[in-house]
């Protein structure tokens, strides 16, 4: 059922949709997350605008677990993991409702999946079975006449060690491409992460800048050893991941599992990497020397980094600490 443009209970399943009058009454209502991951509604009252959590309007309109709204609600928060905002009558991401991706992969990341899952297979045809994870190295290999000749011999003799028979060679190239298109997500995500690195790779030079300035030594110590905390997160999913691909018959014998787990990878790659996407364009103009911009930069990274890679301890003493300075926020109100 298309989704009602005012995001009422006709909805589908799929699209954002309320029972309760309150979503309905306010025209620039939409749905974000906060920057220590709490699910809000937004909207503007006058000059202010007020941020509503989800818990606080399951309280305020006494919703049951068992409601239409309810499960709604936390329907919204669970997508809201995987793109910048939701309105209703928005259509909840793949993520959610198929397990799908709602964002799509450019050609060259599929050609760079299949490209290495075909090394994958040449190698071990060849008995020295190991991971290419350098792109140009990658291409370099893919491209050479002799390979692609092992390529497809790699084809016949991996069709003969599933059982299937050397004949059905086909089947093993079409496993190979839907592992492609699923792993093409994970190049995606991999080129993402090479900014954030390069983020912190500026943040560690801009450390041994400030490291003997009193006002910000503090304060640049914390963000580099936070960020090197984000960097080593990531690479364990990609190392993760990428130990995976390198058992390719394991692969080609549990297609589906491997699917699933790849697209579980995927998520929580992408659920991580997106809040990045503004600091990532950002930096981008950022040169490692002293300045009073850079001194606010840092500042600013600091509190993106805080709340989602300090130590939960670390995190609540400067939370309470925070809470004895901080003032109320002109035109911003809480519920």
């Amino acid at each position: 059922m298309a989704a009602d443009k005012n995001g009422s209970a006709e909805s589908g399943d799929d699209d954002i949709g309320f029972e309760h009058k309150f979503f309905t009454s306010f025209e620039d209502l939409y749905f974000r997350m906060t920057d220590s991951g709490e699910p809000v509604a937004v909207l503007k009252l006058a000059n202010n605008e007020a941020i509503l959590s989800f818990d606080g309007l399951k309280r305020e309109f006494m919703l049951k677990e068992d409601s239409r709204d309810f499960r709604m609600l936390d329907r919204v928060a669970e997508g809201l993991q995987f793109v910048r905002g939701l309105r209703p009558g928005d259509r909840l991401p793949k993520e959610v409702t198929s397990r799908e991706a709602s964002w799509e992969p450019q050609d060259r990341h599929r050609r760079i999946a299949y490209q290495r899952l075909t090394m994958q297979l040449v190698t071990w045809l060849t008995g020295n079975e190991n991971v290419i994870s350098n792109v140009t190295e990658l291409a370099q290999v893919a491209e050479d006449p002799q390979v692609k000749k092992n390529v497809q011999l790699a084809f016949t003799e991996a069709a003969e060690e599933l059982g299937l028979g050397r004949e059905r060679r086909d089947e093993v190239v079409q496993y190979i491409e839907t592992l492609a298109r699923e792993l093409a997500y994970i190049e995606a995500l991999r080129d993402t992460f090479a900014e954030v690195e390069r983020i912190d790779e500026k943040l560690q030079g801009l450390r041994r800048i400030y490291g003997a300035e009193r006002s910000m030594i503090e304060t640049v110590d914390q963000v580099a050893r936070l960020s090197q905390r984000a960097i080593k997160l990531f690479r364990d999913y990609f190392d993760q991941i990428d130990a995976q691909t390198g058992e390719i018959l394991s692969m080609l014998k549990n297609i589906d599992n491997q699917i699933g787990y790849i697209r579980q990878v995927r998520d929580a790659l992408h659920c991580r990497l997106l809040p990045w996407e503004d600091f990532i364009q950002i930096w981008k103009t950022v040169f490692i020397v002293r300045s009073d911009e850079n001194t606010n930069k840092i500042r600013d990274i600091y509190q993106f980094l805080a709340p989602r890679y300090m130590q939960f301890n670390d995190w609540v003493l400067v939370t309470r600490r925070g809470a004895l300075k901080s003032k109320p926020i002109g035109g911003q109100m809480r519920w």
